[in-house]
Order: C-alpha cells, then structure tokens, then sequence
C-alpha cells in the first residue's frame, strides 16, 4: 500500500529539486554553461546541499556562503557578490513559495 506522507516528502523534494536546478542553470550558471547541451547537469552535484539549506531554514548568509565558496573556492572564479547575494535570495524566495509561507529572511 502507497505510503502518503513519503510521496508527499518526495513530491516536495522533486519540485525543490527541479526549482534549484533552474536557478543553478538559467540565473547563476557562473562558468556560462546555461546553452551547451551536454552541461546541463554540470550544478547538480550542489542541489542536495543548497536543498538541505533551504528545508533548515538555515540563515541566508549561510546560502550565500555557500554559493560564495562554490564560486570563488572550487570553481576559483572571482565571483560577483551582488549577483551571488541576489541568487540566495531568489533560493529563499522559491522556498516561500514552495512551503506557501510568508516568512521573511
């Protein structure tokens, strides 16, 4: 017998999933992968860490840490904080949105 509560866990995680990646791609894509065909799955190895930073409620400074480290460190890009700063919000804004709610960060 189908368990509800563990598909609406995994409904949840899959459209969290889908959202992050599209933000990941189309909005901060900070090597500019967004068009080539074969990168689009080059951000996914970082969806399950933002995920679980967004499902915690974690602080947005911690997001854009992240992101900042993702950027700066492991990719030794320069990075654009604004731009990096604007992308946590958007990730929080999804959240909201996701979970209904109107908390502010």
């Amino acid at each position: 017998m189908p368990d509800p509560e563990r598909s609406q866990h995994l409904n949840r995680a899959k459209r969290y999933h889908d959202a992050i990646v599209h933000v990941l791609l189309r909005e901060w894509d900070p090597i500019g992968v967004a068009d080539v065909p074969e990168a689009q799955d080059e951000y996914d190895s970082y969806v399950g860490q933002i995920y679980g930073l967004l499902v915690r409620h974690e602080p947005r400074h911690k997001l854009i840490d992240f992101l900042w480290w993702v950027e700066t460190e492991n990719m030794g890009l320069c990075g654009r904080r604004p731009h990096t700063e604007a992308i946590a919000d958007r990730l929080i804004q999804i959240r909201e949105e996701l979970e209904g709610s109107s908390e502010t960060h």
